[in-house]
């Protein structure tokens, strides 16, 4: 067992490397869980709202280049827009089985491929924070594209 574990970590901190070597950091659902939400009514369509509350350890990922690992959840097949959660699809936010902290819009630099519902898959790109647009997810990845690596 301790064989395992130590082989585990050993593996996440060389892929950390190369991630960093890419020029980002590697980061995880949990990392992203540093928020909280406050109810507010949004006149505009007459219906309360969650807004972010972003900690300090995520405002400090803002613009920065990361890599995260997750599930993807297809959008719109025909215009190619994806989102990446935390959670398979039966358990993800869209379900009621999560928060909106475990989902993040991919605005794909170029698709190279198309994804099916729950494909594990790695991306990197730009972390932007919203904390404003309801129509837009909290947590959007700019630039991304899949990476090869796993973690």
């Amino acid at each position: 067992m301790k064989f395992v574990m130590t082989l585990t970590l050993t593996g996440f901190f060389l892929l950390s490397g190369q991630a960093q070597k890419e020029g980002g950091t590697v980061i995880t659902w949990k990392m992203l869980a540093d928020v909280k939400f406050t109810e507010k009514y949004v006149e505009k369509y007459q219906d309360w709202f969650l807004f972010p509350n972003f900690g300090a350890s995520v405002k400090s990922l803002e613009g920065q280049k990361v890599a995260i690992k997750g599930y993807v959840i297809p959008i719109d097949l025909d215009e190619g827009i994806y989102a990446l959660s935390a959670y398979p699809w039966a358990a993800c936010f869209f379900c009621g089985g999560a928060g909106p902290e475990s989902v993040m819009m991919l605005d794909m630099i170029k698709l190279k491929r198309k994804y099916n519902t729950d494909d594990v898959v790695t991306f990197k790109g730009v972390l932007r924070l919203n904390s404003t647009d309801i129509e837009q997810f909290n947590y959007i990845l700019e630039e991304a594209e899949e990476v090869q690596f796993h973690f």
